[in-house]
C-alpha cells in the first residue's frame, strides 16, 4: 500500500525527506520593523546569493516606487551555478503575470498577484507577487533586482524560500529559465480585400510560413517549454470594424523544423484555453487565465493573459521557437510583449539584453482605473 499519491500536488506531503529549509528575506537585522531594502536609482539589490545544491521553492516580492510605470523599469534576473549570463531576465511586473507596467489581482498555480484598492499619498501600492516555479541549482543561485527607474525603490520586501541538499542534482534536472520579448508595434501585414466587412473566417490573407509571427520564445538546447504570459495593447484593427486580435494562431516549431510546425493552433483565445473573444473578461485559473482584461464589449484596450503547460509541457531536443500571429495572418499592428518560461539542460543560449527603458514602456498608461491623475 502506498501512503502518498505521486500524481497529487498534496500527496507528496506525507513523505518525509532529507533537506535543510532556508530563507533569504529583507528582515530588519537590527531587530526593528524596517523589514525592507531601499534601492537607489541605478543600483542593484541582491535578493539571494546561495551556495550549495538545492531548489528555490517560493519567491514573494512587493515594492513601492514612485517612478511612473516602474514595474517595467525594475528588472529581475536569476543566475544558476555561477553562470555569467542569467537564465531569467524580465521586467518585474511582467515576470509575475501582468504586463503594461500595471498590476491586477489573480491567482494561478505557479504565479499570483495579490492586489487591492489601497492607496497612499502618491498612488496605489504595488501588488504582492508570488512564484512557486521550482528552481533547482547544483552549486549556487543568485537573484538580483536592478532599479532602472529614475527614482529609488522606497520599499523592497522579499522572501526567497529554498531547500539545500547534500545529494547531487541529477543530470536530467533542467534549470528554470524566463525571458521577456516585445514588438511595439508588431509589423502589420496588409492583405488586399474587396469585402468591406468580412466575417472572421473570411478575413483575407494566408500564412504558410510563420515568418512574420510574434516570437514568444527562441531557445537552443534540450528541455521543455512550460508556458507564457502575453500582453497586447490592442489599438489597431484588421479593417475598420474588426477590432479583435484573437484570430492569430499559435505556431510552435520544434528542433529546427520549418513548415508545418509540430503544434499549430486555431486562434489566440484558443491557445489561452478560452474561446469566442474572451467573453468572460478577466478570470484566473490554475493553468490559464486573463489577468488583465479590457472591456468584453470593446476589444480595444490592454490585455494580459497566461497559459502554463504544467500538464502538457512542450518537449524539444535541440531548439524551440514559440510564435503567435498578431491578428489573422499578422494583419494587425498592435503592441505585443511577453514572458516565456521553460526548463532546459545547460548550457543555454545567451539571453538578449532588454531594450532601453524608454523603448519598453507601454504606449498607454495609466488605464483601467488603477491610477488616478
Amino acid at each position: 500500500m502506498e501512503f502518498w499519491s505521486p500524481n497529487s500536488p498534496l500527496g507528496g506531503l506525507t513523505h518525509v525527506k532529507s533537506g535543510r529549509s532556508r530563507r533569504e528575506s529583507s528582515w530588519d537585522r537590527t531587530g526593528g520593523n524596517r523589514d525592507f531594502a531601499v534601492v537607489e536609482a541605478g543600483e542593484t539589490a541582491v535578493l539571494a546569493d546561495i551556495e550549495g545544491a538545492g531548489i528555490i521553492e517560493h519567491i514573494w516580492v512587493t515594492t513601492r516606487c514612485y517612478s511612473p510605470m516602474y514595474l517595467r523599469k525594475l528588472v529581475l534576473e536569476m543566475y544558476w551555478d555561477g553562470e555569467d549570463n542569467p537564465s531569467v531576465r524580465s521586467p518585474l511586473g511582467d515576470f509575475f503575470g501582468v504586463g503594461h507596467a500595471t498590476c491586477a489581482h489573480y491567482v494561478s498555480l505557479p504565479l499570483s498577484m495579490v492586489f487591492g484598492p489601497r492607496r497612499g499619498p502618491k498612488g496605489p501600492f504595488a501588488a504582492a507577487m508570488n512564484s512557486y516555479f521550482p528552481m533547482p541549482f547544483a552549486s549556487g543561485a543568485r537573484i538580483v533586482l536592478r532599479n532602472e527607474s529614475d527614482e529609488r525603490i522606497e520599499n523592497l520586501f522579499y522572501y526567497v524560500d529554498y531547500e539545500l541538499t547534500d545529494e547531487p542534482v541529477p543530470p536530467d534536472v533542467g534549470r528554470f529559465h524566463a525571458t521577456w520579448n516585445s514588438a511595439m508595434p508588431c509589423e502589420k501585414v496588409v492583405h488586399e480585400s474587396n469585402e468591406e466587412r468580412p466575417a472572421p473566417w473570411d478575413l483575407p490573407g494566408k500564412n504558410l510560413t510563420g515568418a512574420d509571427n510574434y516570437v514568444i520564445l527562441e531557445a537552443e538546447g534540450r528541455g521543455h517549454y512550460v508556458g507564457c504570459v502575453l500582453n497586447i495593447d490592442n489599438f489597431d484593427a484588421s479593417n475598420q470594424t474588426y477590432s479583435w486580435p484573437g484570430e492569430g494562431d499559435d505556431m510552435i516549431f520544434i528542433d529546427g523544423e520549418t513548415w508545418p510546425p509540430s503544434l499549430h493552433g486555431t486562434g489566440t483565445e484558443d491557445y489561452f484555453n478560452a474561446a469566442w473573444g474572451f467573453p468572460s473578461g478577466a478570470y484566473a485559473g490554475p493553468y490559464h487565465g486573463i489577468s488583465l482584461a479590457s472591456s468584453i464589449q470593446e476589444h480595444f484596450g490592454l490585455w494580459s493573459m497566461y497559459r502554463f503547460h504544467i500538464e502538457d509541457p512542450v518537449r524539444f531536443t535541440t531548439s524551440i521557437r514559440v510564435t503567435i500571429e498578431h491578428g489573422h495572418a499578422n494583419d494587425q499592428g498592435n503592441d505585443y510583449s511577453s514572458v516565456a518560461y521553460w526548463y532546459q539542460l545547460e548550457p543555454h543560449a545567451q539571453l538578449p539584453e532588454l531594450p532601453p527603458v524608454v523603448e519598453r514602456l507601454p504606449r498607454r498608461w495609466p488605464e483601467h482605473g488603477l491610477w488616478d491623475e
